[in-house]
């Protein structure tokens, strides 16, 4: 196993793809705490231990790596990245010049891509400046911390220009290592920084509710690892004949191959696109003020919408991750389009007729793995949350930690965490060892 991992290297090509992907991933974690102009260092080291407690501000820094907390130039994260893209595939469906561009191929993607570039930038130039005003009058922490002393029109400037330049940096380099470097750059820095919070969670835990229960966390956390794995890998085959032609003095066709759908055909799209929308009104929640009407509204959503126990966020959240598993399914396998490839190929499904019946065939199939696949990914997402808020709040509830084990903890090592991690890890180690096989190395994914 070891040596099959040493391969990577051996490859210059491989290896110096992967380096660059480490590179990138290192400036994007160094650059997640290097404060912004102007910010007070001793309130954002309050704003960070309120974090850990969870609510609001622990729900939002999950996907910034701590870099929101950190009040750091990357702050944003690729969250606006992430929402635009969802806005632009869902105008696909209603403006007709997008559902154009979407069936142009290369040359329809790149202009969508730009597109999505110009309404990043847009929403985070908007992002940045409300953090801007909310970190000057303590509105998304509740206590009055000023993170922003020295609060006038080119502090903001500055901090909005910092920000959103910290934004489109992001992007920029996301797509570098989706070009230069292995996998997907988007779902990368995604990764690294959830996964980056584990370590000073899972010291935390220890700390508060002891080795006991952060040793019975990690064993959970592996079994579902395993589970994830072990739903990821299904799939179904459905077979497909083709038939024998002749052309000139040589015979063609006759074999027999199958394509593949997977039980969960979109991944961890799902639970970002999910966790991207339910990230809005936590956002939104933290823009009112802290008293009337404002601070009721910022009570139910810390209450309802970041508290992983909730009946609500279960609900919400669950039926996002199920409707978007639906929805990125359809983008992403077109059974007409595949029936119709089928038939000009002249290959047939046995026992189906080409044509219309394949295609009600492949769609009937696709919606029954689909469903069971989107439950899966809902229940992990939601289910291990749970638990880890009824166990470990349970076990402390002090005023020094009781509430972190429904918290920060509960995020970081929650289903949402695991999901992403290991659909990410899985999907950059197909990549490396389908280049591994075409250099002739044995690969280490069986």
């Amino acid at each position: 196993m070891f040596s099959r991992v040493l391969n990577m290297f051996r490859v210059a090509d491989l290896r110096n793809k992967i380096i660059f992907t480490l590179a990138m991933i290192g400036l994007y974690r160094l650059g997640s705490f290097i404060p912004a102009p102007g910010v007070d260092i001793e309130a954002v080291q309050q704003l960070r231990d309120q974090a850990n407690q969870g609510g609001i501000l622990g729900y939002m820094q999950l996907f910034s790596g701590g870099a929101l907390t950190q009040f750091a130039i990357f702050a944003l994260g690729i969250m606006p990245y992430i929402t635009s893209s969802i806005i632009m595939q869902i105008l696909g469906v209603v403006i007709p010049k997008i559902e154009q561009w979407q069936q142009q191929g290369a040359v329809g993607q790149r202009k969508i891509t730009q597109w999505t570039r110009y309404m990043t930038v847009s929403i985070a130039v908007v992002q940045s400046t409300s953090f801007a005003f909310l970190f000057h009058n303590g509105g998304i922490s509740g206590n009055n911390l000023d993170l922003l002393p020295k609060f006038n029109a080119w502090t903001v400037f500055v901090v909005v220009l910092t920000l959103t330049s910290g934004t489109a940096l992001l992007m920029w380099m996301g797509e570098l290592i989706t070009q230069r470097g292995i996998g997907n750059g988007m779902s990368l820095l995604i990764f690294a920084s959830v996964v980056s919070s584990l370590p000073a969670q899972g010291a935390l835990v220890k700390q508060v509710n002891g080795t006991p229960a952060l040793v019975a966390l990690v064993f959970v956390a592996i079994l579902l690892l395993v589970a994830i794995v072990f739903v990821e890998q299904g799939q179904r085959r459905i077979p497909v004949q083709f038939a024998k032609r002749v052309v000139g003095r040589r015979m063609y066709g006759g074999q027999s191959t199958y394509i593949p759908l997977k039980v969960n055909q979109s991944g961890v799209i799902p639970i970002i696109f999910a966790s991207s929308v339910l990230y809005l009104p936590n956002l939104m929640a933290a823009a009112l003020p802290n008293t009337g009407f404002g601070g009721s509204v910022q009570s139910w959503v810390n209450n309802n919408l970041a508290n992983p126990a909730a009946v609500t966020y279960l609900i919400f959240f669950g039926l996002l991750i199920v409707g978007f598993a639906y929805f990125y399914t359809a983008i992403s396998f077109d059974p007409a389009k595949q029936a119709d490839t089928i038939r000009k190929q002249g290959g047939f499904i046995p026992g189906i007729r080409p044509g219309p019946q394949t295609e009600r065939y492949l769609a009937r199939i696709l919606s029954r793995i689909t469903f069971p696949g989107a439950l899966f990914i809902a229940g992990v997402a939601l289910i291990p949350s749970i638990l880890i808020n009824a166990t470990l709040d349970g076990a402390n509830t002090s005023s020094t930690g009781g509430g972190f084990g429904g918290g920060a903890g509960g995020f970081a090592f929650g289903g949402i965490s695991l999901l992403i991690a290991s659909g990410v890890a899985l999907e950059t180690m197909k990549q490396i060892d389908s280049q591994l096989m075409m250099r002739n190395y044995e690969g280490f994914l069986k």
